[in-house]
């Protein structure tokens, strides 16, 4: 075999590659338990953009009507406080943000229960710095969801 096909193409990534060579890495989810779909199954990437870009909007109207009095370029930076604050607050008492229940999505602990709340904290912090919760595993968890003990599931 060559090793190019090994590694794979820059379009499939390395995990294709495996897969095409009969590596099963089975499905999202599976190594924490859970179900492959349906309810407390992991939440799929594009509802979780849809639940961010819901949540920060929401945060930019907060942050432009009632903090910055209209300076819109100011909001920005006002919205990402209102955005730690709404995420430490709800995803540590209901256990999701606003955005987050219309799209039929939950924080829980990796076993299932509900985040304590310097996990909320520790989760929110790295999700505000944006970067951890760009790198995902296997599981398409954030590196934000690792480190603080969380997964995102279905409702």
């Amino acid at each position: 075999m060559d090793n190019r096909q090994a590694i794979g193409s820059w379009l499939s990534g390395p995990r294709a590659a495996a897969e095409q060579m009969g590596v099963d890495f089975g499905y999202r989810g599976e190594r924490l338990g859970l179900p492959q779909d349906g309810p407390g199954s992991i939440a799929p990437v594009g509802r979780r953009v849809a639940a961010i870009s819901v949540d920060w909007g929401l945060c930019l109207l907060i942050a432009y009507g009632l903090l910055t009095g209209g300076d819109f370029r100011a909001a920005g930076n006002w919205a990402l406080l209102v955005l730690a604050v709404l995420s430490v607050l709800t995803v540590g008492t209901v256990g999701s943000t606003p955005g987050k229940r219309l799209m039929g999505l939950r924080v829980v602990s990796a076993d299932g229960g509900r985040l304590s709340l310097p996990r909320t904290v520790l989760r929110t912090v790295l999700l505000v710095l944006a970067v951890p919760a760009l790198v995902w595993d296997r599981d398409s968890r954030g590196l934000h969801d690792r480190l603080s003990g969380a997964v995102q599931v279905r409702i």
